[in-house]
């Protein structure tokens, strides 16, 4: 398989041309699954600058009229500028309701109208919500984190509810959705790579439909983010000609996705098809990309092979085309090593729209999808009279018509992100070529470490389940509570095997994910370079990078000129750390990055070992991390169900204890495992994901929702509950939690297996749970060591999600 750094050769033919992608490898340690269905696209909505639906909206875009205005929604005083692509439609604001869930909502029940789909018509329990954002509802926790650092009261029901996971659950909730649920947060390829996991779950099976898309508002944390960068243009921006800077906007795009053949049975009208995506990391820098555009070029020619088609099928580009100087040098010198001299005509609809952060991908991708719909291609204003210094034919100011066959959309982001969707026209390219999606390998786990509170590294976690003795020892003082245990990390220790240099540029949720590789690499032994640049990185966290995100945001509420720091910045991603750990060994294989509470862990193994059977990988390091400053505990300890001792009994009422935690799992091909020679802990058999419409912060009492989740894991790797020999529990003596797994396990037929409990040792690391989970269960000794066979992982969400697995150590 050609590796993920090294672009293919220069496009030398037309149409007609062979893919000049390297096929996958050749021999398998499994059987080849029956061909994954096409996924057709049959309903769009879209809210921008632009216009608050898809037809006005399209309208601007295909006559190249600015949705680029001033912004009058927070002081832009001390910015740069105060042009954005601003939504101007009123949204609803009930108490609770934040401006980016009533831009998904409008965006989505638009996308639901027009696919014809009556969700009281089929089953919501295989109706997917798969969403990429980057800020979430940013605008509601900033306004109670201004009012805590200026009046010392947190407004605990609206930082609940404001968390990044917390978008999905909103979705799910107001259109009872029942499918399995994650949220990607790529920062600004957070929505492209949301719509390659869609397909992932469609390719599989997994279910009937899925409502993807992505959503940002316009929120201070990334104008004066980006402002104190120096990326924001004073004017209304010029990609991929005068490129001075970016403007930032907001928005909204959500699609329909469903099998081909479900859509032609019920009459559907297909406005295109998700034909496949690539992601590629650049293990460059943390805000600029790979100037030789190596990474971007492999995240295109992974897409187009996935898809089945050849550099020389692409008929129309659309571009990440930001216009800041790096993006636009670097951007045109991937399209020239992926196409040579050949480059299809190629535009930024940010020129129009503004840069819409997470949404980016999703929307540009119901614009690209318009354009094959509709016959025209989209243009690139505000060019200022510059011919493209790139040579590229840029659709100049105003649309053109055109009917494109074939589009690749672009979007790219912090920490050398990169990821790329390739749309068709229906019925394009059918079964003449070889798509890349079917399963076609074995998985297996080669390496864990883990890390959780007082326990910094593996020998230590595991040392303190083999005596039981608590990794949350320690007690801090939370007002209006008192004093709670807590399990921190030693964040000197977590940063002594990295680099001084490179250590002093990481926030402490990137220091705990570098530290469990590090450990990881200590414990198994680190791979040949060749080998660590064909390795991806999925990285997943249940909150993100808190503590950057209250201190950039405290700076600008301190001191708008000086406070906001863009060192601090660029931590404030939630895929920083995947980054920095990239940058650190090199990797330049796939990359995403989940934030999805306390179902990230299971989540990621998923996405992981997803890509890798169907040889889109040889190995990926699925990394997860979480940290809980003072604020975060705070908001916890306030919360019902928190502990007031370090003594914790699952199941036994005592009340959990938040700790921090990070853990790292290596995935591998059987194959390329035994090709290195290395040993295998577990075999990857099986996963469920389900969800339930209970609200945000919330699960249902009953346990079926969770009960699906192990029923479906059980299925897919085809066993009975009797076959599992351990399940690693989440219980944590939270007495909600508790009782809704106890009763997921009696309706799962799993009552009377043996139980792994790990949290009454580790506390509950939410996002690293399941992660950490698999650790303790594969590290055990003496009574922490559960009986030889299948694990099965258990893990759980508030808001109503639920994700399970199925490992085999005698595999």
């Amino acid at each position: 398989m050609t590796p993920p750094n090294t672009p293919p050769p220069p496009r030398t033919s037309s149409r007609s041309s062979s893919p000049v992608i390297a096929p996958g490898p050749s021999s398998h340690s499994s059987p080849r699954s029956a061909a994954p269905p096409v996924i057709a696209l049959t309903g769009i909505g879209l809210i921008t600058g632009a216009g608050d639906d898809v037809e006005k909206g399209w309208a601007s875009i295909a006559s190249g009229t600015t949705g680029i205005r001033t912004n009058t929604l927070f002081d832009t005083s001390e910015l740069l500028t105060d042009w954005a692509g601003m939504v101007t439609a009123e949204q609803p604001a009930p108490a609770i309701l934040d401006r980016c869930y009533a831009l998904a909502a409008t965006a989505i029940r638009e996308a639901l109208e027009g696919s014809g789909l009556d969700l009281d018509t089929v089953d919501r329990d295989r109706v997917a919500v798969v969403v990429g954002s980057s800020l979430g509802a940013m605008p509601t926790l900033e306004a109670a984190h201004r009012t805590f650092v200026r009046e010392g009261r947190l407004d605990t029901a609206r930082a609940v509810a404001s968390q990044l996971p917390c978008v999905g659950d909103y979705i799910a909730t107001t259109f009872d959705l029942r499918g399995p649920r994650v949220v990607l947060s790529n920062a600004c390829a957070a929505s492209a790579v949301a719509l390659g996991y869609a397909a992932e779950l469609l390719w599989k099976g997994d279910v009937d439909y899925v409502v993807c898309g992505g959503v940002d508002p316009l929120a201070e944390l990334s104008a004066y983010g980006f402002s104190a960068l120096g990326a924001l243009d004073a004017e209304p921006c010029s990609p991929l000609s005068a490129s001075t800077g970016l403007t930032l906007g907001e928005g909204a795009g959500f699609m329909v996705l469903e099998p081909g053949e479900r859509a032609a049975a019920r009459g559907a009208r297909v406005l295109a098809e998700l034909g496949g995506y690539g992601l590629s990391c650049d293990g460059y820098h943390q805000t600029a990309p790979d100037p030789s555009g190596k990474g971007a070029c492999a995240a295109m020619a992974q897409a187009l092979d996935t898809a089945g088609f050849a550099p020389g099928d692409v008929d129309y580009l659309n571009l990440h085309g930001t216009g800041t100087p790096a993006n636009d040098a670097s951007e045109p010198k991937a399209l020239k090593l992926l196409f040579g001299q050949e480059i299809p005509p190629a535009s930024s609809t940010k020129s129009i729209l503004g840069h819409t952060l997470g949404a980016a991908g999703a929307v540009e991708a119901v614009v690209s999808t318009l354009a094959i719909d509709r016959g025209t291609l989209p243009p690139t204003i505000n060019t200022r009279g510059v011919t493209s210094p790139f040579a590229l034919d840029v659709i100049p100011e105003t649309g053109r018509t055109a009917h494109p066959d074939v589009v690749v959309s672009n979007s790219f982001a912090f920490g050398g992100n990169n990821a790329s969707v390739v749309l068709n026209r229906p019925g394009y390219g059918g079964t003449s070529r070889r798509a890349r999606r079917e399963a076609v390998q074995e998985v297996v786990v080669t390496g864990v470490a883990g890390l959780a509170g007082a326990a910094g590294g593996t020998e230590a976690l595991a040392a303190a389940l083999a005596e039981g003795r608590p990794c949350f020892e320690a007690y801090e003082e939370v007002a209006g509570v008192g004093e709670v245990p807590v399990g921190r990390a030693d964040l000197k220790a977590a940063a002594r095997g990295t680099n001084p240099s490179r250590a002093r540029r990481m926030d402490p949720l990137s220091l705990l994910a570098a530290s469990a590789v590090n450990d990881l690499y200590r414990r198994h032994g680190k791979p040949s370079r060749g080998e660590a640049e064909s390795t991806g990185i999925v990285f997943a966290t249940g909150y993100g990078p808190v503590t950057s995100v209250l201190q950039f945001h405290q700076g600008v509420v301190n001191s708008v000129i000086t406070g906001a720091n863009p060192s601090l910045f660029a931590n404030t991603v939630v895929n920083a750390a995947a980054g920095h750990v990239a940058m650190l060994h090199r990797y330049r294989g796939y990359t995403a990055t989940i934030a999805n509470g306390g179902t990230s862990s299971v989540l990621a193994l998923q996405l992981a070992a997803r890509v890798i059977a169907r040889g889109a990988a040889e190995r990926i390091m699925v990394v997860v991390a979480d940290e809980f400053p003072a604020q975060a505990l705070a908001t916890q300890a306030a919360l019902p169900g928190y502990a007031r001792s370090a003594h914790i009994v699952p199941g036994g009422r005592t009340g959990t204890v938040l700790s921090e935690g990070a853990a790292a799992i290596l995935l591998e091909s059987r194959e390329a495992a035994g090709a290195r020679g290395a040993q295998v802990l577990a075999c990857v058999r099986g996963f469920g994901a389900t969800g339930e419409s209970v609200g945000i912060g919330r699960i249902g009492r009953d346990g079926e929702a969770w009960a699906r989740s192990l029923r479906t894991a059980l299925a897919d790797a085809d066993l009975g509950p009797s076959r599992i020999a351990t399940v690693v529990s989440a219980a944590s003596g939270h007495p909600l939690v508790d009782a809704a797994q106890r009763s997921a396990l009696r309706r799962a037929g799993l009552a009377d297996r043996p139980v792994l409990a790990p949290k009454a040792v580790l506390g509950e690391t939410y996002g690293s749970a399941g992660a950490l989970g698999l650790v303790a269960a594969l590290t055990g000794t003496g009574p922490s060591a559960p009986a030889p066979g299948p694990l099965l992982l258990s893990s759980f969400a508030f808001g109503g999600s639920y994700a399970a697995a199925v490992l085999d150590t005698e595999g």
